[in-house]
């Protein structure tokens, strides 16, 4: 049976997804003038007084609507992109692409990163109002803007399975693998416990997960990072051979431990896909439920997300990778960074340690944030409170199952069913893409006016009726204030 998932796996990840991957990122940073370039800085911004904007707290104070933050919206998608793929992934691209899959690693998030900006501010345009927040995502975008429902189906299963059973499954063999070579913990005991904590979180929903996300994710990012400073200061005088063994293995000028350069390539795609999930269609799902005045501000905010997931946490354990020198041994996973942050410390057994517990919270927000993308699709399928509950079972099952099953098996499942998705994604934001485009020029213009933008569906007439979210707010408190802004516009 591997052997037939790796064939697959191999396939579809391996001479379509990366193809057509680039593609359109490349064509995304041209359509947009490349977004994550100039307005890096207004990402920031927008980052910064996440929640504080008047405009935004009134539109969600407006009925009473309970949504969550633009910040909270920008965690709960980071704790999906923080996990395993920053810890594991990264070591597995090195161990099987080389020091030059890390150089692809950063291509495709510095391009993806106009894909992230096109799929989040179409899925802000096309959000609608769910019972406590608002709810949106590829499906709901497919289903609107293209007028496809059985498209919209086929992607919603896609990222049900892929997020909420076959991504699970890989979060929890990390934290199982790394509990072991740690504590030495059995993987029975750690599927146990897993799954209980599991159910417990999500059983609260968007607004406990979110909740969660904001105080655990910024935590542990930091205390990663400054793991990582140090021990870069640490053997600061060999980061400048670091650097270039990347840059010579990615184009295959220096083949360290065999590998070629189409290997250095793949490899670093697909785990680099699978960490910043640019274009992938998941982080799009929490995007909409952002409550913002203009859909691009969500859409600049997640473009940052895949910034910071893969030039940031990344490249910090690419770096405690190869200054160690650890790659060079037999090494693979999760176990790889562990002994990379032990020799970069030189003191056997610490980084184990904080590596193990970093990844238990790394991976287990990214194990709650995956599983409200289920959630989210499953929702649009059918609204069926007994089958939210199935799948919730289901979710906790696959983190058992990924707890005691093989490295290999989790990982070809999980790029099987992550291939598939992004691909119908894809299609779905090139068709629809122009509009987010519209979007983007129309908040550039207010900016350069010195408005905070407002967005409202008469802006882009021809979706108006596709996009009720955006009618021009009548709330005697909030309306008149928006609508004037807006007609300034």
């Amino acid at each position: 049976m591997l052997d037939i998932i790796n064939s697959i796996s191999s396939f579809i990840s391996d001479n379509i997804l990366i193809v057509v991957l680039l593609a359109a990122a490349i064509y995304f940073t041209y359509v947009t003038r490349g977004v994550q370039f100039r307005l890096f800085g207004e990402m920031i911004r927008l980052l910064l007084k996440s929640g504080k904007s008047d405009n935004d707290a009134r539109s969600r104070e407006t009925d009473g609507h309970h949504t969550i933050s633009s910040f909270q919206a920008f965690m709960v998608s980071i704790a999906s992109r923080v996990g395993t793929g920053n810890l594991a992934g990264v070591a597995t691209a090195i161990a099987l692409g080389g020091p030059g899959a890390v150089f692809w690693m950063w291509i495709i998030a510095l391009l993806g990163a106009a894909s992230a900006f096109i799929e989040s501010t179409l899925a802000q345009l096309y959000k609608i109002r769910g019972e406590k927040s608002f709810v949106g995502g590829p499906a709901y975008y497919i289903s609107k803007g293209l007028r496809n429902r059985a498209w919209a189906i086929c992607f919603a299963i896609l990222i049900t399975l892929t997020f909420g059973l076959a991504f699970n499954s890989v979060q929890a063999n990390t934290i199982a693998e790394a509990f072991g070579n740690t504590f030495s913990v059995p993987p029975l005991a750690t599927a146990i416990t897993l799954s209980i904590l599991t159910l417990i979180i999500i059983w609260g929903g968007i607004q406990s997960i979110a909740r969660f996300s904001e105080i655990i994710v910024p935590v542990m990012a930091i205390a990663y990072l400054t793991l990582a400073i140090v021990i870069v200061a640490l053997h600061i005088n060999e980061l400048p051979a670091v650097l270039k063994l990347i840059i010579s293995n990615a184009f295959g000028f220096d083949q360290a431990m065999g590998g070629t350069f189409g290997m250095a390539v793949i490899m670093g795609t697909k785990r680099g896909l699978f960490s910043n999930e640019a274009g992938e269609g998941s982080a799009p799902n929490v995007a909409a439920t952002a409550s913002v005045s203009h859909p691009v501000k969500q859409g600049l905010i997640q473009s940052l997300g895949v910034l910071t997931d893969t030039l940031l946490v990344c490249s910090c354990t690419a770096f405690i990778i190869l200054i160690s020198g650890a790659y060079l041994g037999n090494a693979d996973g999760i176990v790889l960074t562990q002994t990379a942050v032990d020799m970069g410390l030189g003191h056997e057994g610490i980084g184990s340690l904080f590596v193990s517990i970093a990844i238990f919270f790394f991976a287990f927000s990214s194990i709650v944030a995956n599983y409200y993308y289920g959630e989210t699709n499953l929702r649009f399928i059918r609204k069926s409170y007994p089958l939210i509950a199935i799948y919730r079972v289901l979710v906790a099952a696959m983190v058992f199952v990924g707890s005691i099953a093989t490295l290999d098996f989790v990982w070809s499942f999980a790029d099987i069913t992550m291939a598939l998705m992004t691909l119908c994604n894809l299609a779905a934001i090139v068709l629809l893409g122009k509009y987010a485009v519209k979007c983007l020029n129309d908040y550039c213009s207010q900016r350069r006016r010195g408005l905070d933008p407002v967005y409202t569906s008469g802006i882009i007439p021809e979706i108006a009726e596709d996009t009720p979210c955006w009618n021009p707010i009548q709330d005697e408190n909030a309306g008149s204030d928006m609508q004037t802004n807006a007609n300034k516009s």
